[in-house]
């Protein structure tokens, strides 16, 4: 079976748990919480591509996520602060030798059909998720497999039994200790759908989604819009506050801020940078930065000739002049990436030193390994933006020109983005622009993923297809080692190690810009891009 093993780590330290938008106003009471005359309404949020699917488990992009985490909850979740909170559980304990875990679920929670949120539900979530013999199990389910070493029945596999006690006590038994486990359970792919839409819609269910969050889906048009509308049973007092989410997508960038511009959309997300200009300038809009917790960058497929030579890849490194494509492209919105770990996060080495951007220096290494003419290749590049790749074509125009003075000639190749997804995943470029957001706050969610040799079966995550023996060794010992400082060393060390390997050209570390209109409120940018869109409201 296909593992498109694109996924995220842990903390092994636990945290402790403790256009349409004037349409439809409503008129709300100040109980619910805000203190205002008008509530609620229509928000038209634009995008800047479609979703792949909405079944949580089995998709990988972005522009599904955020969708799905209006309609989905997990069990515990991340806040804005990177502090992990209960959500459809409670709490949990852990028996002494560390293998059996047990959830206490919260009581009166329905899913949107009506049924009832319980420890069965759960169970049959599981079930769905890890048996390949499951009538319900109908897709790749990528995080499954890279978190628990393998589906049911596989000699890795490190759950042994989910099992209900009760009607709102669910107990796991695990075959060995994986401290971080309840960090796994607050991953957003892993929001808890209900067992009777997934046996009503069985393999639609991707576009009929149905869970328990503040927001439950209505419709769904390609390529143009996707409608969710309030949960008007949500278990949370006063929430949601808007009568509707629209989904829309604008694939450009400037197009983009023109609806926000022009009042046909009320929220963007993903605009050009120097853009952010006209919007601080505009007395009816609003601009806040998200949090830097991504990456952009352009891997090198090292399994293809030439890319497989490591001064090739040095040299491409030393070629691609990385400041100028961030005061260029990024508008003061990035900092110059030279590492696969965010500079935020615990386990950074800021003691690497980054490749010079030194074009004679680059030729001699290309003439060393036996180019001095340069060659041919391609340069991919998604079509739409991103938040790590603001402005992904111009961008790779850049890098272009740069590899052209020293003889490397590099054609661009563009697809939208699902098939850029596709066909990179089955590692048919030879180099292509890519990017990471981090929905962990641990070293591993960045470094495994994306360079683990794990995952190099397509369709891949490791979109390098990097495989490195002592690379692999350290970051395997870091996630199974308790000791925090003993940790940050495995992951210093193997970021060096990446470094002299360079599959990578890692381009700029982004707090994107995000914009809205001024009567949108409650809005507080997550870094993981988990917004908390039940306390969002317009007042207008």
């Amino acid at each position: 079976m296909k593992r498109f093993l694109y996924a995220m780590s842990v903390i092994l330290g636990l945290f402790i748990l403790s256009a349409c938008s004037s349409d439809n106003e409503k008129e709300a009471d100040a109980s619910k919480g805000n203190g205002s005359s008008k509530e609620g309404g229509t928000m038209v949020y634009a995008r800047g591509a479609d979703s792949v699917g909405l079944d949580p488990i089995n998709i990988t992009d972005g522009e599904s996520i955020r969708v799905t985490h209006a309609i989905f909850e997990t069990l515990f979740e991340y806040d804005k602060d990177l502090q992990l909170q209960p959500k459809l559980a409670e709490s949990y304990k852990t028996s002494e030798d560390g293998l059996t875990w047990t959830l206490a679920l919260k009581k009166g929670v329905t899913f949107h059909d009506g049924t009832d949120f319980n420890a069965d539900a759960v169970v049959f979530n599981f079930e769905r998720w890890m048996d390949t013999e499951n009538e319900y199990h109908i897709g790749d389910f990528p995080y499954y497999p890279f978190l628990y070493g393998g589906f049911k029945g596989d000699e890795e596999h490190k759950i042994d039994y989910v099992k209900a006690v009760d009607e709102h006590t669910v107990e796991i038994k695990l075959k060995e200790k994986v401290a971080p486990f309840i960090s796994y359970l607050a991953i957003p792919m892993f929001g808890i759908a209900s067992p009777t839409a997934i046996e009503q819609y069985n393999e639609r269910f991707y576009e009929n989604p149905v869970g328990t969050g503040p927001f439950q889906f209505d419709s769904w048009t390609r390529n143009d819009k996707i409608v969710v509308k309030a949960n008007e049973n949500y278990y949370v007092e006063n929430q949601p506050l808007l009568d509707q989410i629209i989904f829309t997508v604008v694939p450009d960038n400037s197009a983009r801020l023109n609806v926000l511009l022009s009042g046909e959309a009320d929220f963007i997300d993903g605009m050009n940078p120097e853009d952010a200009k006209t919007v601080e300038k505009d007395e009816k809009l609003k601009l806040v930065k998200r949090p830097s917790f991504n990456e952009g960058f352009m891997v090198m497929n090292t399994q293809k000739v030439p890319f497989d030579d490591v001064k090739v890849r040095q040299a491409i490194n030393m070629a691609i002049d990385k400041k100028a494509l961030v005061d260029g492209f990024y508008s003061g919105f990035a900092d110059v990436a030279k590492s696969p770990v965010p500079p935020a996060l615990w386990g950074y080495n800021d003691e690497i030193e980054d490749y010079k951007f030194d074009v004679k220096a680059a030729k001699a290494l290309l003439a060393e390994a036996g180019y001095p003419e340069g060659f041919e290749t391609e340069i991919w590049a998604m079509s739409n933006p991103r938040p790590y790749l603001p402005q992904p074509m111009k961008t790779a125009e850049a890098i272009q020109a740069n590899l052209e003075e020293i003889g490397i000639k590099a054609k661009i190749v563009t697809y939208e983005w699902a098939t850029y997804l596709e066909k990179t995943g089955d590692g048919q470029h030879p180099m292509a622009l890519y990017g990471w957001t981090g929905v962990m706050a641990d070293p591993d969610n960045f470094l495994y993923p994306n360079l683990s040799n794990t995952n190099m079966e397509t369709p891949a995550n490791n979109l390098a297809f990097y495989d490195n023996e002592e690379f692999q060794e350290l970051i395997e010992q870091a996630r199974v080692t308790f000791d925090q400082d003993e940790r940050v060393e495995l992951y210093k060390k193997a970021q060096e190690r990446f470094h002299l390997d360079a599959p990578w050209v890692p381009l700029a570390h982004t707090t994107p810009p995000i914009a809205f209109a001024d009567y949108v409120k409650g809005f507080e940018p997550h870094p993981m891009e988990n917004d908390n869109y039940a306390v969002m409201y317009l007042d207008k």
